[in-house]
């Protein structure tokens, strides 16, 4: 297969690049939450390959850790809409065989682990070397998309799309659901990524981005011109409508998003709290006021990794006390801000907090609709957090209740127990907060 295809120019990268409606301009580079899915879907692997060897993953998609996983990669929306399908379970198929069969199950889980484990490129395709081995009947090249939220400069994304448009831009025949296509495919990405490296990123979700939108038809090159022309283009021109609803959808929930931590930021110092917003947020503005101006720049030092210490920095609001005669500053309340992405990686983001304070006396709210009130009520159901209550006092406030009450707060409110007047609660105790 050619390496370097006239199609593949730094005019068809520029074109990508310009679009502002192309993944790499709405997911790639101007996704706020994509660097926050990378962690949360890391700690949900691991909580899969927990539950496989502790032999309590069940026997269906639904319900399952892996849910979870898929559910946060899915979020990310475009080039990874569908990518759930394929863990489904099909009981008529028996695909993917890795509910009924444990042997499966446990391959899988040995998988995942190595993987997650994996430092070299050479350790990450023995592993998918093993997997395709086992055979295991339905689990294929889609596992390329958990892959590479673990290694996005070693395993790029797959799909329907993305194969398409590398089968367009370089004249080859790979196959959707063979191992043997996807590692050879890999390759090529790889090298010709490498030989466009400034153009595009040393993360393979760039030129991921480009090989999907050659797919759907947005980018057109002689190698899928016909098929654009002979029934591509109204496929394509519904694609093109769905992207542009789906921005100004974006742009709209980012709205909504900045609003909400606006409040937050006005009721924390109106109470005489220091501030610290999301270090992605801090250029932020709402009706005219400067996150920059309204907050603190840094959080102070904590007894946690870096990784940890970076997760921790993008959670959305934080208040802090400080004590002018001790000369301390505290953490007293987190807010995480879910308009529409995973309550989950949320709650797992302020359980990193949590788990990094020596004094836990911190409280911690999911700030999300009303309408999602009874799926953020059943993740904060979940054991591992509802055990720890007493070291993780969480409660839910509803967009519409702090909107309503807001003003009120800021005038009359004196302290964080303000918050528990309006918050609510699962099956934690309402007295732990």
């Amino acid at each position: 297969m050619p390496l370097h295809t006239p199609s593949f120019t730094e005019d068809l990268i520029e074109r990508y690049k310009a679009d502002p409606e192309s993944v790499y301009n709405t997911w790639f580079i101007g996704s706020e939450s994509r660097m926050k899915a990378f962690r949360a879907i890391r700690r949900g692997v691991k909580d899969t390959v927990d539950a496989i060897a502790a032999r309590r993953f069940g026997n269906d998609f639904k319900g399952s850790l892996l849910e979870i996983v898929l559910n946060a990669i899915t979020e990310q929306k475009q080039v990874f809409e569908g990518a759930a399908h394929p863990f489904y379970w099909k009981p008529k198929l028996r695909i993917p065989d890795i509910y009924e069969s444990d042997a499966n199950q446990q391959r899988f889980g040995a998988f995942l682990n190595a993987c997650m484990g994996a430092t070299t490129e050479a350790q990450l395709l023995k592993e998918i070397g093993l997997l395709a081995a086992a055979n295991i009947k339905g689990l294929g090249p889609a596992v390329a998309n958990i892959l590479y939220f673990l290694h996005p400069t070693l395993i790029p994304p797959f799909n329907t799309a993305i194969l398409n448009g590398f089968n367009a831009l370089y004249g080859s025949r790979q196959k959707l659901g063979s191992w043997d296509c996807y590692l050879s495919m890999r390759e090529t990405i790889l090298e010709t990524n490498a030989a466009h490296r400034n153009a595009l990123s040393k993360d393979l979700g760039a030129i991921a981005g480009l090989l999907f939108e050659l797919g759907n038809g947005r980018l057109v090159i002689p190698g899928n011109a016909e098929r654009v022309l002979d029934g591509l283009a109204e496929k394509a021109a519904k694609l093109a409508t769905r992207r542009h609803q789906q921005v100004q959808l974006d742009a709209k929930e980012e709205s909504e998003h900045t609003q909400v931590q606006h409040m937050l930021i006005r009721i924390g110092r109106s109470m005489g709290y220091e501030v610290f917003v999301a270090r992605n947020d801090r250029h932020r503005s709402c009706h005219g006021k400067s996150f920059a101006l309204l907050t603190i720049p840094e959080l102070p030092a904590l007894p946690a990794t870096a990784d940890v210490f970076d997760t921790i920095s993008l959670i959305d609001v934080i208040w802090l006390k400080r004590d002018l005669t001790m000369d301390t500053v505290s953490i007293t309340c987190a807010f995480e801000v879910e308009k529409s992405t995973s309550i989950y990686s949320g709650m797992l983001r302020m359980k990193d907090l949590a788990r990094s304070l020596t004094q836990p006396d911190c409280h911690f709210y999911l700030v999300a609709p009303d309408a999602r009130e009874q799926e953020v009520m059943a993740q904060m159901s979940r054991p591992s957090f509802r055990d720890d209550a007493k070291d993780f006092p969480l409660a839910y406030l509803p967009f519409n209740a702090l909107r309503q009450h807001c003003d009120a707060m800021c005038a009359l409110g004196d302290d964080r127990r303000m918050l528990k007047k309006i918050a609510r609660f699962g099956l934690q105790s309402s007295t732990v907060i």
